[in-house]
């Protein structure tokens, strides 16, 4: 008879996996991951473009239908086959496990690309931290940002090295690889601990010192005043889902990974649901701080918010907001609150991307925790630094990020959902894992929303941006550049998820027994309580 308070036998004699050393790291290191660049600088502009407050309502929708669902079903992943993606999904795969496992390289690989460029807009960030003392940028921030800082050239390949990003990008980056062969709990967990509850503390400063400024109010008019026609909008709903998805983390092996270093009995959903939830707080949080300042950058304009430009991404974090802090009293505060925030939030995502990467080759190959993240970091650091920090990096970065992740990872998605529900047919069983586990049970309209819901939305999304991206072109960039960085890049990651997958293991991962057992012995509707599993 199964027992699912027994301790699940051990048939591999490769050292313990790391662990997390408790419930509230794991949560910590979750929600660091899930905050990120996008919370500050995309989700205000987002909800701003598509109804303002009415948008609230898809965003709700969004995350209850979309992103928690799909949450749930990487940590259940990760945590029932106990590994990086490619591992998991081996294992999750039985007699399909290649075809799984190159689904997980695929997962890995836009981990790997990510992390390329993700580095550099941190290393941005700790340079306008500096550059905030003295108001560097002067009177023209968008000029001094791609003019005197990136020394933007032409579209095309350059070994134009720009020393104020290269010098910054190369300490980010042993930051990175340190606390990667630091470990799980010594590194990753460590890092959140700390930069967390700083960041969350220097956000709430900046914020509550852009309600006082002349303008805040008409700010926040704009940004929550209901646009409710907005809502027969097909797009406006595809904006929320979007924001939704990208924002979590999840569909590229972060969760999954982060999942696996849970204990075995370990409460899956509930700390979901706070991760969830408290990313949704932190851009609603940063959506208040923005748009108050920016209106009173309005104010100080002579002009209306929506005459504004730059609301969203780089032009909003680099160009708009040094504007912004040239005209307030105290700029160099608001600008190293802003600032040090931007790169606090990108280094905790950065981590929990490369250890994607790092935790699959050490798999993979064999190899130490240390090895890998030498071995990860240093050719990351390499191609990010020849690729990102010269005077075409810019242009790059901009073309490699919207392919890698409008099509990258939402073909990710829809893959996941379609081969692990439809194809593997697990549906039931991580349904199982995570109710045996959990105190926050899920129902068959779990699988519903992942299995269906998720695919089609997603699905719609993917191929719009397809079309669009073939018919349109983006940023008014050359069909052979755009051929190059932008599609270039969808094929190195399928290209390179098929190479690595071929390649044979150093220790089989099939040796595994996923735990607890299933098909389940016992009522697997008895509470989890009363089988001694512990959250």
């Amino acid at each position: 008879m199964a027992r699912t308070d027994s301790a699940p036998a051990a048939k591999s004699h490769a050292a313990p996996r790391e662990e997390w050393t408790g419930q509230i790291g794991f949560i910590l290191s979750a929600i660091g991951s899930a905050v990120g660049l996008g919370n500050i600088w995309r989700f205000p502009g987002v909800a701003y473009e598509n109804g303002g407050g009415a948008f609230l309502i898809p965003y709700l929708v969004a995350l209850l239908t979309a992103g928690i669902p799909i949450l749930f079903l990487d940590y259940a992943i990760g945590h029932r086959f106990r590994g990086a993606a490619p591992t998991a999904f081996r294992r999750l795969g039985g007699r399909l496990g290649r075809w799984m496992e190159s689904l997980g390289w695929f997962q890995a690989m836009i981990a790997f690309v990510i992390g390329l460029y993700y580095t550099v807009v941190i290393a941005w960030a700790l340079s306008f931290f500096v550059f905030s003392f003295d108001l560097r940028w002067g009177d023209d921030p968008a000029a001094f940002f791609t003019g005197d800082y990136l020394q933007v050239g032409e579209p095309g390949f350059s070994l134009d090295f720009v020393p104020g990003v290269l010098i910054p990008l190369a300490i980010v980056w042993v930051l990175a690889i340190v606390v990667l062969a630091a470990g799980v709990a010594k590194g990753l967990q460590r890092t959140n601990v700390i930069a967390l509850p700083v960041l969350l503390v220097a956000f709430t400063v900046l914020v509550v010192r852009a309600l006082f400024l002349d303008g805040a109010g008409e700010g926040l008019t704009a940004l929550f005043t209901p646009e409710w026609s907005a809502l027969a909008d097909p797009n406006v709903w595809i904006a929320a889902y979007g924001q939704i998805f990208f924002s979590l983390s999840i569909a590229f092996g972060i969760m999954i990974t982060y999942a696996s270093y849970r204990r075995r009995r370990s409460n899956l959903t509930t700390p979901g649901l706070v991760v969830a939830f408290s990313n949704s707080s932190f851009e609603i949080l940063a959506g208040i701080g923005v748009f108050a300042t920016l209106g009173f950058f309005a104010f100080q304009q002579g002009v209306a918010v929506d005459e504004l430009e730059g609301l969203t991404g780089v032009g909003l974090s680099f160009m708009t907001f040094p504007a912004i802090v040239s005209q307030m009293p105290g700029g160099p505060i608001f600008g190293c609150l802003f600032f040090g925030s931007l790169a606090l939030a990108g280094f905790t995502s950065l981590v929990s991307v490369l250890q994607v990467v790092s935790a699959a080759v050490q798999e993979k190959f064999g190899i130490t925790r240390r090895a890998a993240a030498i071995g990860v970091g240093g050719v990351s650091a390499v191609l990010s630094v020849l690729i990102f920090s010269t005077t075409t990096g810019l242009l790059a970065l901009d073309v490699v990020d919207q392919w890698a992740n409008n099509v990258g990872i939402v073909a990710s998605a829809v893959l996941t959902t379609v081969l692990v529900v439809w194809v593997a047919r697990k549906g039931p069983e991580l349904r199982y894992h995570l109710n045996t586990l959990s105190t926050f049970r899920v129902g068959n309209i779990w699988v519903i929303l992942v299995g269906v819901l998720g695919p089609v939305v997603l699905g719609y999304m993917l191929i719009s941006k397809i079309v669009s991206l073939i018919v349109e072109g983006y940023g008014g960039l050359p069909a052979w550049y755009l051929g190059v960085f932008g599609w270039g890049t969808v094929a190195l990651l399928v290209v390179g998820a098929v190479l690595v997958t071929v390649v044979p293991w150093r220790r089989s991962p099939d040796d595994f027994t996923p735990w607890p057992p299933y098909p389940p012995a016992s009522d697997e509707r008895t509470p989890a309580s009363q089988k001694g599993v512990r959250s």
